[in-house]
């Protein structure tokens, strides 16, 4: 049998698992209640309703002893659990989700004992196995709901650089037919000139880089450079 701070470790993991997947999606009670409504799916099932209400009601009366924050929680008749969500709210930042740690180590404990450290510890592991994959798909989501929602601020972004682009070559060519006018400036509106066409080349790839291959910014930087250089 795990020693009681491994158990104690175990419920910690399950807990910190739950409160990464609920950061995802929308949950108002406590990670330790939702953790123990999954064990009682998971583990109520070899030992039937009765006997997860029995081991269940065990574990709250050996956690009651460690927690006295635990006196108005109560086990149901089918296992179901009231009162901790109230206690876990009331808890202070620096005792946050012990109380219901404790009543969910003492819960595994018991489980370990009864089924068997092999057979209890493999239905836990199927369950965190459950929570990661829920995370990982509500992840995914996120991430293609955020794609979509970029992809017309994106468009206009690149429609703006575009006219700037446009806007850089018209200047350069202006200060070129300045240079045609006034012969004894003409070096340096010429220089000027040609700066401006290199920025203007510069945002045009970069537009490029952005809107087809997705490519890092350092790769325009030293685009920029290498103009700047020749």
């Amino acid at each position: 049998m795990l020693p009681p701070e491994k158990t104690r470790d175990l419920a910690r993991s399950l807990v910190a698992s739950e409160a990464d997947a609920s950061t995802t999606s929308l949950h108002t009670e406590p990670a330790t209640v939702r953790v123990y409504e999954r064990l009682r799916r998971q583990l109520g099932a070899p030992v039937g309703v009765d006997g997860f209400q029995a081991l269940a009601s065990r574990a709250l009366a050996l956690a009651k002893s460690e927690s006295p924050r635990l006196s108005a929680v109560q086990v149901t008749a089918n296992g179901d659990l009231r009162g901790l969500g109230a206690v876990e709210s009331q808890t202070d930042t620096d005792e946050d989700g012990e109380a219901g740690i404790v009543l969910i180590a003492q819960l595994l404990g018991l489980f370990l004992t009864f089924l068997g450290e092999a057979t209890a510890l493999r239905l836990i592991e199927d369950l965190r196995l459950q929570v990661d994959v829920r995370t990982e798909a509500a992840t995914n989501a996120e991430d293609t709901t955020a794609s979509a929602a970029d992809g017309p601020v994106m468009a206009a972004a690149f429609e703006d650089l575009l006219l700037e682009i446009d806007r850089l070559r018209k200047v350069s060519n202006r200060i070129e037919t300045l240079a045609d006018k006034h012969p004894g400036m003409e070096d340096g509106l010429v220089s000027v000139a040609g700066n401006i066409r290199s920025i203007a080349t510069v945002l045009d790839v970069f537009t490029l880089i952005r809107s087809k291959a997705g490519g890092p910014q350092e790769e325009v930087s030293n685009l920029q450079k290498n103009l700047y250089m020749n």
